[in-house]
């Protein structure tokens, strides 16, 4: 990878049952660390499934033909599959299944329009998906459930890269902070019950159990600010306040109040402004009176009928 990760990582491994399509991911600093990965990943897999790990198939990289990494093989009994070189149709499933993590990381991260430093945890958030989804190669079964024998959940899943606000429990604040922090959602815990969120403020990786997702809406990376449009009335004051992530206008006029709807644009409402200060400017039109909304409710005889049938 061009950039590194949050955690400093510039290589994602793959590692796929040709049975079950389940896909492992790890994240590697260098190339070199690929062998104490494969390790690490034949220990688990043949533990949690009770079966030996007997073939592997991979490209002819520097990676997987060293001397350390044959010698392995060759100690524990593996037979190796070695793809001819300019072949990538002979390891087609683990080329097609990098090829979708791509895509799918890529579209993650312009959708909400996130760092590219948050590639490993959008990749790592595809696998995690695409685990749970079905797949032609696995009749009616999911990769998950084909290789654990268990459905798996989906109620937990959410957008990534939305919103959210993180639970900061007692012995973590004082007794006038916020008892929730912002952060941005980037993925799915590995061994724990939780959720990956990125802290806004602490610009750290935390991960929590108590979330609140509000998944259409977004940060802006580029402002620090949430995008949101508005339009807010301040009734005490008689004013219309209509704000975007660029532009802010009052109205102080009570006849705005009347130009200004709810799928009025700022635009309308500026131009309602100048209009109105261009004929206060001018010698020929009669002054108007400002009243707030307050004086003329007080002013006005109100009665409230309710039906009596509805």
């Amino acid at each position: 990878m061009q950039n590194e990760s949050v955690g400093g990582n510039r290589y994602f491994i793959t590692f796929i049952d040709y049975y079950s399509r389940m896909c492992w991911v790890y994240f590697l600093r260098n190339k070199s660390d690929a062998l104490n990965v494969f390790k690490k990943f034949k220990a688990f897999v043949e533990l949690q499934s009770g079966y030996k790990l007997k073939k592997l198939r991979s490209d002819k990289g520097g990676e997987y033909t060293s001397n350390e990494f044959e010698k392995f093989c060759a100690i524990q009994g593996m037979e190796r599959q070695l793809t001819v070189a300019y072949s990538p149709q002979h390891n087609r499933v683990a080329e097609r299944r990098n090829r979708t993590i791509y895509e799918m990381a890529r579209s993650m991260l312009l959708e909400k329009e996130m760092p590219v430093i948050f590639w490993a945890e959008a990749v790592n958030t595809a696998v995690y998906i695409q685990n749970r989804c079905y797949t032609t190669s696995v009749i009616e079964k999911t990769p998950f459930e084909a290789f654990t024998r268990r459905k798996p959940g989906v109620k937990h899943l959410k957008v990534f890269g939305c919103l959210c606000y993180t639970h900061i429990p007692s012995s973590l604040r004082q007794k006038w902070d916020s008892k929730a922090g912002k952060g941005v959602f980037v993925g799915y815990g590995s061994y724990e019950k939780g959720y990956i969120v990125y802290d806004l403020k602490s610009e750290k990786i935390v991960l929590s159990r108590s979330v609140i997702f509000s998944e259409d809406k977004a940060w802006n990376w580029e402002r620090n600010l949430m995008n949101q449009n508005h339009l807010s009335l301040n009734l005490e004051r008689g004013e219309v306040e209509c704000e975007n992530s660029e532009e802010h206008f009052v109205a102080a006029h009570p006849d705005n109040v009347e130009h200004c709807h709810q799928n009025s644009t700022v635009g309308e409402l500026a131009e309602n402004i100048d209009s109105d200060n261009s004929q206060q400017s001018s010698p020929s039109s009669t002054p108007v009176k400002l009243k707030t909304l307050q004086d003329i409710y007080a002013r006005c005889h109100m009665g409230i009928i309710e039906p009596e049938n509805y």
